[in-house]
């Protein structure tokens, strides 16, 4: 029987007895329908998995008492940081849910010329709130100990000039290299793809002059919700953990 397992944003050490979040206490409780004694696992991004036990479950709070702790070691060897333009509704929500359980390290969302979605500063943090809570679920769901980090929504001329990773790449139909022909990357790189419009001239001048150079995934052009998710596969296929 596959054990419970949820993020809590606490500290977390054995022995310890706990309340929980409202957050995760609705959802153990409310959802799940755990109850008192019934075993659960926490973590909160520090690379552990933390067996706990429910001692108090009703409507006035859920307490758990910490059992052990787990050093949990499925991070991928290749550390890719996701450029991604962003993208309507669902669309975004699918890109950072499956980007987490491919091993993306950090998700950067850009305004970029082409984005059909463009947030002003309230509806930003809400967003953000949201992203980061979905990059949250897909870690319960696929085994990560370690939360990718969603940053700020900036423009991609101020991503693009503070990136240090020495690899960055862009999707781009009209290049010449593929993932296949490119040359072996190993420790990180940095990956861009555009919004539901693609690049503009103008976002890939500012993307090379960056030092970002263009990857081609194949003959046909693909969907923002699919290109990067491809290409992640793709890079973790061949100089990751994908076998």
């Amino acid at each position: 029987m596959r054990t419970t397992r949820v993020f809590v944003d606490m500290p977390l050490k054995p022995g310890a007895l706990i309340t929980l979040p409202d957050d995760a206490a609705a959802h153990l409780v409310r959802v799940l329908r755990l109850q008192e004694g019934d075993a659960c696992v926490l973590f909160n991004g520090d690379g552990g998995d933390y067996s706990a036990s429910l001692l108090v479950a009703n409507k006035r709070g859920v307490q758990a008492q910490v059992l052990a702790r787990r050093e949990v070691d499925n991070e991928s060897p290749l550390r890719i940081a996701l450029v991604q333009g962003i993208a309507r509704g669902e669309k975004m929500d699918w890109i950072l849910q499956k980007a987490t359980e491919l091993g993306v390290a950090s998700v950067l969302p850009v305004q970029s010329d082409r984005s059909e979605v463009k947030l002003e500063p309230e509806r930003a943090v809400k967003r953000l709130a949201h992203w980061r809570s979905v990059v949250v679920s897909a870690c319960e769901q696929s085994g990560r100990a370690r939360v990718p980090d969603v940053a700020v929504v900036q423009p991609l001329s101020g991503v693009a000039a503070s990136l240090e990773s020495p690899h960055r790449f862009l999707l781009d139909p009209e290049a010449g290299d593929t993932i296949a022909t490119m040359q072996a990357i190993e420790g990180a790189c940095v990956l861009a793809v555009g919004p539901e419009g693609g690049w503009s001239e103008r976002d890939r001048a500012t993307l090379q002059a960056a030092g970002f150079t263009g990857l081609r995934l194949g003959p046909r052009v693909l969907r923002t919700e699919t290109a990067g998710v491809a290409a992640i596969a793709a890079l973790q296929a061949r100089f990751g953990d994908l076998g």
